[in-house]
Parts: C-alpha cells; structure tokens; sequence
C-alpha cells in the first residue's frame, strides 16, 4: 500500500477508534455492560466495512482508473447490503444493546467520513502522474551542440 493510502487509512481509523473508545465509555455509565459491548461491536463494524471499502478503492483507483467511479457506486451498495445483513441477523439480539450499536454506528460513520474528507483536504496527491523519461540526458535538455 503506497504512503499517502496508508496515512490515509490512519487518519481515518484514528479518530473513529478514538470515537468509538468513547463511545464504549459513555455507553458503559449509561446502559451497562450490554451498552458497552453494542458501541464497541459498532465500533468495529464501521472501522471493518468502511476500512476495507477504503483499501478496495484505492487499489482499483491504481489498477483500473477508468472503473473508479463504477466501483464507488458498486463499493458503496456493497456496503450498504452487507450493513442491512448484519442488522437482520442481529435484529432481535440480546447480547448487545441496539440502540446503543445503532447510535454508536450513526455517530463512527459520520467520523469516518468527515475524517476521509479532511485526510484527503490535507495530502498533497499528484492528480496527473508523472510519466518516467527513458531519454537520454543530452535530449532532455534541448541542446544538441
């Protein structure tokens, strides 16, 4: 994974564990146990989908650059249907606290993607790439005497 991808990566998942650190926090005095567990499993469900959607992007964006914007779409369904899964299999849980879980993911994702957008504000990415020159050093100067 190139450099700006991975500090990328980070300054995304940082504040959204630290964010969800709290979260579990909070829950912990509010709703006990179970509130703690439900903001630490939607901790971990936002860091896992939106993480991994990140590290899908990113290399589609290298590999096949005319299929980036389809693969957003695509990524972003993906994510969703996947998200939806979860809820059904878990809709009637009691292992965990749902309100808290629910809350918990509303409020990591927003984190998430206001991160994402300043990460991005912040790097100094290249959009054109440079092209390598297998010239020689006398022709790419212009002189030829």
């Amino acid at each position: 994974m190139p450099s700006t991808d991975a500090r990328t990566l980070l300054h995304t998942a940082v504040p959204t564990a630290v964010t969800g650190l709290i979260a579990v926090a909070v829950s912990a005095v509010v709703a006990g146990g179970k509130g703690a567990l439900g903001a630490a499993i939607g901790t971990l469900v936002v860091v896992l989908f939106m993480g991994a959607g990140l590290v899908v992007l990113q290399r589609t964006a290298k590999q096949y650059p005319h299929l980036f914007q389809a693969m957003g779409f695509l990524l972003y369904t993906t994510q969703l249907l996947l998200l939806f899964v979860f809820l059904m299999a878990f809709k009637d849980t009691t292992l965990f606290d749902s309100k808290v879980f629910a809350l918990t993911l509303l409020v990591a994702t927003i984190v998430w993607v206001a991160a994402q957008a300043r990460a991005y504000l912040k790097a100094k990415i290249l959009y054109v790439e440079p092209e390598e020159s297998t010239a020689p050093a006398a022709a790419k100067t212009g002189s030829t005497t």
